[in-house]
């Protein structure tokens, strides 16, 4: 969940993506995962990898005879992602590099998956066309990406606790994290030369840790939780944190917890 257009961790907040962002991730790696059929032996390549989420379940299914490949623009992330790999084989191999200029021969993967990370590449008609490159024949992609943030009530709260504590300019960068709409995507995909392509919504009921304290971490692990902190102060991140947690305080559990709804849009496609 990376690339260049507008998610750039720095500091600690990689450490804080992987331990905050676990939670409503998981079920979505899983599924990114069953659209591409992967087999033992496979050939993967994890794009925008973030920290690793998807490139350490695709080592475990495609077993030791498998090869496993993962790309992100971000350094600090790929260093998490790197201490977080298990030490089993495949061994996953971690690359700085951009979704648009990708240092693989043609044809190198079976499958490629991209897990919240197509809708922020600055040129996702280049990027998409680069994993057509990258893709062999007959090999699967599948990607994740945020549906309309509506059907999101966490991120609901999220954004009026960005716009109300860092700010209308910041508010509006948030959005492009819920652009990875079906049509766009599927658009892009077939002008890249994929066939087949398909496009659903996936929604997984997720139970987060008790809010009053993970609104506040998850958000400070968060680019635009870094300029609240950047514009703003400190302050103004917890004062956020405590918004997210009041403005879901009709969903929270007694001990805190909230199980909430979560909406991506799925997309497929062969190559």
């Amino acid at each position: 969940m990376a690339d260049e257009s507008g998610f750039q961790l720095k500091g600690s907040a990689p450490e804080r993506y992987e331990q905050y962002a676990a939670p409503f991730m998981a079920p979505f790696v899983d599924a990114v995962l069953d659209a591409v059929d992967l087999f033992p032996g496979a050939t993967v390549l994890d794009l925008a990898c973030g920290t690793g989420f998807a490139a350490r379940a695709a080592a475990a299914r495609v077993g030791p005879a498998g090869r496993i490949s993962a790309a992100d623009v971000n350094e600090g992330m790929l260093r998490v992602a790197a201490a977080h790999a298990p030490r089993l084989y495949p061994d996953i191999e971690f690359t700085t590099a951009p979704a648009d200029k990708l240092p693989y021969p043609d044809a190198t993967f079976d499958a490629v998956v991209c897990q919240q990370g197509v809708q922020f590449f600055p040129d996702l008609d280049a990027a998409l066309a680069e994993t057509a490159r990258v893709t062999r024949e007959g090999g699967r992609f599948a990607a994740t990406a945020w549906a309309d943030r509506n059907l999101l009530p966490y991120f609901v709260a999220q954004y009026e606790a960005i716009k109300e504590y860092g700010g209308r300019e910041i508010a509006t960068s948030y959005e492009a994290a819920f652009s990875g709409t079906a049509a766009r995507l599927t658009t892009a995909l077939r002008a890249a030369g994929f066939h087949d392509v398909t496009a659903h919504e996936v929604t997984f009921g997720i139970t987060l840790p008790p809010l009053a304290d993970y609104a506040r971490n998850q958000l400070s692990s968060l680019s635009w939780g870094q300029e609240i902190v950047d514009n703003a102060g400190q302050d103004a991140l917890v004062q956020a944190g405590h918004a997210i947690h009041t403005h879901l305080a009709d969903r929270t559990a007694p001990d805190g917890s909230a199980t909430l709804p979560f909406t991506a849009n799925l997309v497929t496609a062969v190559r």
